[in-house]
């Protein structure tokens, strides 16, 4: 089972082509351009480098947020027109589950991070299950930092770009229970999304694409500036 997986949802843009459980191929870029430059290039890349056509794919797996709000839109509606096109089912995952499992290695409590701008934080709190999946302990949200860790009180593993933005803010507040993920695990890779989307799609839990639509959390800039403007009565 061929499963192409891609990111979008921050800075970096990732690509990942998995068969089965295996790993066949990767790209993971952060050059601070928009993705749509970049996203079908490293499809491209990916695919080609595995020795496989983009219609050998049985699947496909997208991060639907949350996440930076260009970014979301770029890689949804890229794997939206190729599922289209060639008929094939896509799974949506979550990017803070995609942090969480990347930290997936022990007991502690796990903390995903995004940096959401405006002082504010897209964050979720996460138990590992097995070892290779995560189940969530808190909602998805979007708050200030304070509001993410504040009733935080154990040991916790800290990731993702929230969590490198505010690290010392963090230390500060929760000392020795606050512990950081190595520096490369930040960064979503697609063959998390990937594996994860895998579970999805085997399971039958696809998405209408009709009505696949990013998990914003939040209005956008556009949106609040407009209510600023009209007001509503």
């Amino acid at each position: 089972m061929y499963i192409l997986a891609i990111d979008t949802s921050t800075r970096s843009c990732s690509a990942a082509l998995i068969e089965d459980q295996n790993l066949r191929a990767e790209l993971t870029i952060d050059t601070g351009e928009t993705h749509s430059r970049h996203i079908m290039a490293l499809i491209d890349q990916v695919t080609g480098v595995a020795k496989a056509k983009i219609a050998d794919v049985d699947g496909f797996a997208v991060t639907c947020g949350p996440g930076t709000f260009t970014g979301l839109r770029i890689g949804m509606g890229t794997v939206k027109g190729l599922a289209m096109a060639l008929d094939k089912p896509v799974a949506g995952v979550s990017s803070l589950a995609a942090l969480a499992v990347q930290a997936c290695c022990s007991d502690h409590l796990i903390c995903s991070l995004i940096d959401a701008r405006r002082e504010q934080v897209y964050c979720r709190c996460y138990r590992c299950q097995d070892g290779e999946s995560v189940r969530p302990c808190t909602p998805e949200r979007v708050c200030s930092l304070q509001e993410a860790i504040g009733s935080i009180d154990e040991s916790a593993i800290f990731i993702g770009s929230g969590a490198l933005l505010y690290a010392s803010h963090i230390s500060e507040h929760l000392g020795s229970l606050a512990r950081f993920a190595p520096f490369f695990q930040h960064t979503i890779r697609a063959s998390t999304v990937a594996l994860l989307g895998r579970k999805k799609l085997i399971s039958g839990d696809t998405e209408d694409l009709a009505g696949f639509v990013p998990a914003y959390l939040r209005k956008s800039d556009a949106e609040l500036n407009l209510e600023k403007q009209c007001p509503a009565p």
